[in-house]
């Protein structure tokens, strides 16, 4: 774990996802303490899923806010 330039603690998780118009997304998620990439899907909260260091077909390095109900498959590539 790390500290951000803000103080606060960051985690980042390199992460892929494919949404519903076919896209594939490479990107990371930040974790908080004893959480793992799927309680990002299984337990309820934000409707979004927020990526950093994106990949995509477009271009790299973008910020992503992603609607969870249009996300097909996640793999974490940890």
């Amino acid at each position: 774990m790390e500290n951000g330039q803000n103080g606060y603690a960051t985690d980042y998780r390199s992460i892929t996802i494919k949404t519903t118009d076919g896209s594939t997304i490479n990107g990371k998620v930040n974790l908080t303490s004893q959480q793992r990439v799927s309680d990002f899907f299984t337990k309820a909260g934000s409707p979004f899923l927020i990526m950093v260091d994106v990949v995509t077909k477009d271009g790299a390095g973008k910020i992503l806010f992603v609607n969870k109900e249009h996300i097909v498959w996640a793999e974490p590539e940890d």
